[in-house]
């Protein structure tokens, strides 16, 4: 997920201005231990979606709080330690991808969203990561001054530090407001309609932004032979 005051991330193509390159950093350093340890951590908090007691849900849902928050201080670490590096943007967004797919799959697993959901996240994600994988190659990034977004739209819709906090933000909501939707409280509360409403605000974000990144890649293959 893109998350932070403003989208703090561990990669490098996102480095505040006046730094033009990521320093060199060890490939073992805080803030990548921190990117995968979240991972190993929502692993570890999907399980207990599947107990009865509702403690074992609300812990789920504290720890899914913990890992949502993390997403943001591998970045925070990283510039703070001056400790930015190719490996950690690489991993921060393959952390993001797995901590996001395997939340929305034990959901769907769980019968609480649709199947479609994650499958939409999956096709989405694996085609503009591809064409950002091939940005990367001639030159692009995905976000920052050089990013391969053309249009001012897109550049609002893909690569602005509004979107990509609303984005995280819609996202991390959904994913607490299911998991509290499924105790005793939050069936009180009637908490679940609430919750697919931002599930679904979530799946037209998703789209929203992936479509520019498509329709855009022509600059991306236009030196290819």
């Amino acid at each position: 997920m893109d998350n932070g005051n403003l989208p703090v991330t561990n990669d490098p193509t996102a480095i505040t201005a006046g730094s033009d390159k990521p320093s060199r950093s060890p490939s073992i350093n805080i803030p990548n231990v921190v990117t995968v340890g979240r991972v190993f951590l929502a692993i570890f908090t999907l399980p207990l979606l599947w107990m009865v007691p509702d403690a074992m849900k609300w812990t789920a849902f504290g720890l899914t709080i913990f890992v949502i928050w993390a997403d943001g201080i591998d970045g925070y670490l990283a510039r703070k330690l001056n400790q930015t590096s190719k490996l950690g943007g690489i991993l921060d967004i393959a952390g993001d991808r797995v901590v996001e797919m395997a939340y929305w799959i034990a959901f769907a697993a769980l019968g609480w969203i649709p199947v479609w959901v994650p499958l939409l996240f999956l096709v989405r994600g694996t085609f503009v990561d591809a064409i950002r994988a091939h940005a990367v190659e001639q030159g692009y990034t995905a976000f920052g001054k050089n990013t391969m977004m053309q249009t001012a739209i897109g550049k609002f819709l893909v690569a602005s530090n509004f979107s990509r906090f609303t984005y995280a933000v819609v996202k991390a909501v959904a994913f607490c407001l299911i998991v509290g939707a499924h105790t005793a409280l939050g069936a009180q509360m009637g908490l679940e309609s609430i919750a697919l409403f931002f599930v679904y605000f979530s799946c037209v974000f998703c789209v929203i932004r992936g479509l520019p990144v498509i329709l855009e890649s022509s600059s991306v293959f236009r030196h290819e032979g």
